[in-house]
């Protein structure tokens, strides 16, 4: 199946016009007019993937391989390593980042894994409502996104108004209305700010409040004519 019509269809369910102008979704490597023989869906591409794939292998991620333009085309370092061999393959790449983020991913994130409903979204923030104290909403993102340990900025009021942004949303702090702000990568200046201003943080991390990008994209590609493979990536930090 060609690239072209692939890259149509997931243009559809997610236009790559959305994306934000740093932004690099779409096609990343490769050629439109190429064969695809299989398609795997990561949330990252690793070296790793791409050796053990078979050749003519289209790979859907969800973080770009290549944000900005490589001044050097290093073989033995990342991320050219993994473009090299992708391309010694004849393997294809297309990154679906802050498009999937605003139509899909969050709205999956917040609705299918941490159980809530969406109140209404506004670009990539999700508000939801609920009636819990902060220990509990903690708990439960915690829990259902199966973090080892989270960073909070806590709060003694009841929380009813939230909001959710899957990846890194620290600096989206600053246009948030609720009692509280679930995202990842918050930042020294980030919490400084929420105390500030009465807003209560739970960090999710990054890597665990986006990794079900893959298990979200399959569901739309599961009566596609070639077969989607799942590849569950690691987080690449650990907590002792």
């Amino acid at each position: 199946m060609k690239i072209e019509k692939i890259y149509e269809f997931l243009n559809a369910l997610s236009p790559f016009e959305l994306q934000e102008e740093w932004d690099n979704s779409g096609l990343v490597a490769g050629s439109m007019q190429s064969e695809a023989e299989s398609i795997c869906v990561c949330l990252d591409l690793s070296l790793k993937t791409v050796l053990k794939a078979d050749k003519n292998t289209l790979f859907i991620t969800h973080h770009p391989l290549v944000f900005k333009s490589l001044k050097k085309f290093d073989y033995s370092r990342y991320p050219s390593s993994i473009l090299k061999a992708a391309m010694e393959k004849e393997c294809a790449i297309i990154a679906m980042h802050t498009n999937i983020d605003k139509t899909h991913l969050n709205r999956f994130a917040l609705e299918e894994i941490l159980g809530f409903k969406t109140l209404k979204s506004e670009g990539f923030i999700s508000y939801f409502e609920t009636d819990k104290s902060f220990n509990e909403l903690a708990l439960h993102v915690k829990e259902k996104l199966k973090i080892a340990a989270i960073k909070v900025v806590p709060t003694d009021k009841r929380i009813k108004k939230a909001a959710f942004c899957a990846g890194s949303g620290g600096d989206l702090l600053g246009g948030v209305e609720a009692d509280c702000f679930i995202s990842g990568d918050f930042k020294y200046h980030h919490a400084i700010e929420a105390k500030e201003n009465n807003i209560a943080l739970i960090d999710a991390g990054h890597f665990e409040s986006e990794r079900y990008f893959p298990h979200m994209l399959s569901k739309y590609l599961k009566n596609f004519p070639l077969k989607a493979i799942i590849t569950d990536c690691k987080n690449p930090f650990e907590y002792k």
